[in-house]
């Protein structure tokens, strides 16, 4: 079929895009769509995989086979966002001879370059992947990243502001333990309030949007799983973490901020004194520099502690801060049957009711699987997720395009959800140092 020449842009799109999200075409409205054959040659290889790119690259094929059904993918069919979707499986042999012919990225690029080369249209390359992305623009093409489902990490909501007040004020404030507050916030939003003139550093209210009202937070001086907060940041995460009416919080921040300890402190309180929640289950990302989780020798409980090692690691912290029979070690916690250790791959379709949730490393989630994680969450659940969008292992993956950052903007303002940025690092003078230069 000759170019419709109604459709000023067309979209080459790149395998990558799919895995990041397998309905991602439908963003790329009244265009011309092209899918090279070799993208589907990758999806096809990569569906067999378990992983989350396995799930996304079957979905992305069924996808694209339920519009194949309206007509012929080679000439063309419409879409419902009034695009037109076609398959491209050829390109211009004698166009950058410069680029290997045995790879299917360079054979994805060379197609987006043919088409360019006609001239009859402004042609786009989009792809998730950065090396790609800068082999295409060398090459002369327009490249883009598939930039929704994006929040800028440098304007993420932090979910605190700061204001001043008096010595005198502050003490009525704590009295009272509310004040009117005129200045709109958002709900769930803190207010860390610097007193002027006294030795005390700060109070800290939480904002109600129905009431216009700052709730005064309390310190937690008597320590939550006798863990003590060390900041304000850090008696903000304990203050979101052990109120019932938000089931939703997000904790953000570099390592050694405390994200991970404070949580599981919280939760140890929810399910153990209060009895608020039936159980906790607490899981990570399975993100490996190497080998899978299936190259690893023994069962799945012996594979999971390897990955699952930073959270034994704080929960035995706790152990140590505490006296009581339920906390005696680590394995009396695990056969209580309160705790349950589980890899991200096994929580896919549960339906999860009255439990506390702890995604751990959330950074290396999509918005996809964040939203798969969070759709779990049964009546009466609880879900905290903990990450640093710095550190971040997915290729596909960056610090504004993470499950976790799109969460904190979609989510902000909402009354059930929560949010607090942990900016000081209370690890170690080092760790802090490492945070902030390497």
């Amino acid at each position: 079929m000759a170019h419709n020449q109604k459709y000023q842009k067309t979209f080459i799109i790149d395998t990558n895009v799919f895995i990041h999200r397998h309905d991602a075409i439908l963003s790329f409205k009244e265009s011309e769509i092209i899918i090279p054959l070799w993208v589907l040659e990758e999806l096809d290889k990569l569906k067999t995989f378990s992983d989350e790119r396995g799930r996304n690259a079957r979905h992305a094929i069924r996808f694209i086979e339920e519009r194949a059904k309206r007509g012929d993918l080679s000439k063309g069919v419409k879409i419902e966002n009034g695009s037109i979707l076609r398959v491209a499986m050829q390109y211009d042999t004698t166009i950058a001879p410069e680029l290997a012919r045995d790879k299917y990225d360079n054979k994805i690029i060379l197609c987006a370059l043919s088409l360019q080369k006609q001239g009859d249209r402004n042609v786009f390359f989009v792809s998730k992947d950065i090396n790609a992305r800068v082999k295409a623009r060398a090459l002369g093409l327009h490249t883009v990243d598939y930039e929704m489902q994006k929040a800028s990490m440098s304007t993420l909501y932090a979910g605190y502001v700061e204001a001043n007040i008096s010595a005198k004020d502050a003490e009525v404030f704590k009295r009272d333990g509310s004040m009117p507050w005129h200045n709109h916030l958002l709900h769930n939003q803190y207010v860390c309030l610097a007193i002027s003139d006294s030795s005390e550093d700060s109070v800290v209210g939480k904002y109600d949007g129905d009431l216009e009202m700052l709730r005064y937070v309390k310190e937690f001086n008597e320590g939550v799983s006798g863990i003590h907060p060390l900041n304000t940041q850090q008696q903000i995460a304990f203050d979101l973490l052990l109120d019932d009416s938000i089931s939703l919080v997000t904790l953000v921040g570099k390592a050694g901020t405390g994200k991970t300890l404070l949580a599981l402190a919280a939760g140890f309180r929810k399910i153990f004194d209060d009895k608020a929640y039936n159980r906790m289950l607490a899981t990570r990302p399975i993100m490996p520099m190497g080998k899978d989780i299936g190259f690893l020798p023994g069962n799945k409980e012996e594979k999971l502690s390897n990955w699952m090692k930073p959270l034994y690691d704080n929960m035995e912290l706790i152990v140590t801060q505490n006296t009581r029979s339920e906390f005696k070690s680590i394995e009396t916690i695990l056969k209580s049957n309160k705790i349950e250790i589980e890899a991200i791959t096994y929580i896919r379709g549960r339906s999860l009711p009255k439990q506390f949730i702890l995604v751990d490393e959330a950074q290396n989630l999509s918005p996809h699987e964040i939203k798969t994680i969070v759709s779990r969450a049964g009546k009466n659940t609880k879900v905290v997720l903990t990450g640093d969008p710095y550190q971040i292992d997915s290729p596909y993956l960056d610090s504004d395009s993470n499950g976790l950052t799109y969460l904190v903007e979609s989510f902000k303002g909402q009354k059930l959800f929560g949010h607090v940025t942990l900016a000081k690092s209370e690890r170690s003078e080092l760790a802090e140092l490492a945070a902030e230069l390497l």
